[in-house]
């Protein structure tokens, strides 16, 4: 077999001809400078120029990029390769890059060719990784990191993918429904089992492509840097992007690689990847995780993975044309690490709702409406109305301004957001404009609340077919709170004439009416779950 990697002396590409040239394919190089000293024949290589010498070859990659900047015909490359009845891989994260080659597709099976975009950790791998852990069972989540050491090499076209897309906003399906997610944000830790790393949410084509092919209603992606130098300072210049908007300029990418190689002594050349389904299973959910762990600095040959595999066993690839979904299975590419310091694994457990743990048996005598608005492991949105009477003391104007109580009015439309947070659940509550949010988890004593510094330990309890949420401790951080400095909370849901109820009314240490919100709420209407 014969195959052409453009981009070979790449971070990526580099790794993936070592890779076939252990497995005895004949590889060709194709770059615009001849490298020294170079083990693989060379072909000079534009692709903004004349695409000749491409004749010949079984297999063309493309492990170049970076694929969001290929103008005006990105699929020049994939032609060419059709043209001259190879298949064509592509080593793209980009979601509109790798979503929009299916325009290929007749031509693909007109020449009885292969070409697949994504052929690397996403979507490639990520989509293997999802279709054996659901076996046949319908997804209710998907969330994917892929999680890299410090050590890990960073080629230009990685760096200025990332800082490209750093502060932007992208679309992804939470609960069914579209979500703007800013590019960099939202931390979450995850644990690889003999380490943990965190990861921030960034697209990829998983969230554009795993709805529809996987019929699933919330798909979500994070990828991490080991030091927190690196993923606090790319944080910020996401902040300051999606603020002020401006254009991505080279000497900010030389910059990042500057800062990359000044640090590159630091942290661990170990890496993972983790991807995690939640299905429904029985009465209950369940979890399925496959986590990757990479020591010995092996990390960076996974996005080589999948043309590896794909060309060990080429005639498996279906003529056509589209994205590298489902493409590969999960046994091929866990057999391509054989000769690599990887190490897979797979972990499943049941879950159940925050509420549902902590109520136990007594949840099932909730009202039917309460009870399904907290029997779920997976984002839910709802929506309604609600009046709000905000205190009128310094003591309420300093809790609205701490907490962002909305204002006081009799009607105002609203909407509250759940998701899974650690073990616990993220709401995210909007009145008209106004936002709050509150992080709730189960604790061996109850169910704890959380606002910023602030966490209350509630007496979660039903009584008279209501929920009630009095709160019986608190704290700043780890400082226990005085009971005479603790809020009152006369808080309760129930069910009348079929609808949801929230009622909540919450009051100073000295008995001052803080604010008090309360009025109905339904399933959002393109809920799926």
């Amino acid at each position: 077999m014969k195959v052409l990697v453009i981009g070979g002396t790449g971070a990526f590409g580099a790794r993936l001809c070592e890779l076939l040239a252990r497995d005895g394919v004949a590889v060709t190089i194709a770059s615009r400078r001849k490298p020294n000293p170079s083990f693989f024949p060379h072909l000079v290589f534009d692709r903004n120029g004349p695409l000749t010498g491409l004749d010949g070859f079984d297999v063309i990659v493309d492990a170049a990029g970076p694929f969001h900047a290929y103008g005006r015909d990105p699929y020049r490359v994939a032609k060419a390769a059709i043209a001259t009845g190879a298949h064509y891989f592509d080593l793209c994260d980009n979601a509109a890059f790798c979503a929009g080659i299916s325009c290929l597709d007749r031509l693909a099976k007109d020449a009885d060719v292969g070409v697949y975009s994504g052929m690397s950790s996403t979507p490639a791998i990520t989509s293997a990784a999802v279709e054996a852990l659901c076996e046949g069972v319908k997804p209710l989540m998907i969330e994917s990191a892929i999680l890299p050491g410090n050590k890990a090499p960073r080629g230009r076209a990685v760096v200025e993918s990332i800082l490209d897309q750093a502060g932007r906003t992208y679309t992804e399906q939470q609960g069914g429904q579209d979500a703007l997610v800013r590019s960099w944000s939202d931390p979450e830790p995850y644990d690889l089992g003999d380490f943990s790393r965190q990861g921030w949410r960034i697209e990829v084509p998983d969230q554009r492509l795993f709805p529809d092919h996987f019929n699933c209603p919330t798909v979500r992606f994070r990828a991490g840097l080991e030091l927190g130098v690196m993923r606090y300072g790319l944080a910020a210049f996401s902040v300051l992007r999606g603020a002020f908007g401006f254009r991505l300029r080279d000497w900010m990418v030389n910059g990042m690689m500057l800062g990359a190689k000044a640090l590159a002594p630091f942290g661990s050349d170990r890496g993972g990847m983790i991807v995690e389904v939640i299905a429904a299973h029985h009465d209950g959910f369940v979890i399925k995780r496959w986590i990757m762990r990479a020591n010995s600095g092996d990390g960076p040959y996974t996005p080589a993975i999948a043309v590896r595999a794909a060309c060990r066993d080429l005639g498996a690839i279906p003529p056509g044309a589209g994205p590298a979904l489902s493409l590969v299975p999960l046994d091929a590419i866990e057999a391509c690490f054989e000769d690599l310091d990887i190490e897979t694994e797979t972990q499943t457990r049941q879950v159940s709702p925050p509420f549902k743990t902590v109520l136990g048996a007594t949840f099932d005598k909730l009202p039917k409406t309460v009870r399904a608005t907290h029997d779920s492991v997976v984002p839910r949105t709802f929506r309604g109305r609600a009046s709000v009477t905000r205190g009128r003391g310094l003591q309420a104007r300093i809790a609205a301004l701490v907490f962002g109580f909305p204002a006081t009015t009799d009607d105002i439309e609203v909407e509250v957001t759940k998701t899974r947070y650690k073990n616990g659940e993220k709401w995210l509550r909007r009145f008209g404009r106004s936002t709050f949010k509150s992080f709730l988890r189960p604790t061996p004593n109850g169910m704890s609340e959380r606002f910023g510094l602030l966490t209350f330990d509630l007496d979660l309890h039903v009584r008279d077919a209501r929920l009630h949420f009095p709160v019986k401790g608190g704290r700043i951080g780890w400082i226990p709170l005085p009971r005479f400095l603790l809020p009152e909370s006369i808080a309760n849901e129930a069910e009348i004439d079929g609808v949801f109820h929230f009622d909540v009314l919450l009051k100073a240490p000295t008995g001052a009416t803080l604010v008090h919100y309360k009025g109905w709420l339904r399933p959002d209407e393109k809920e799926t779950v």
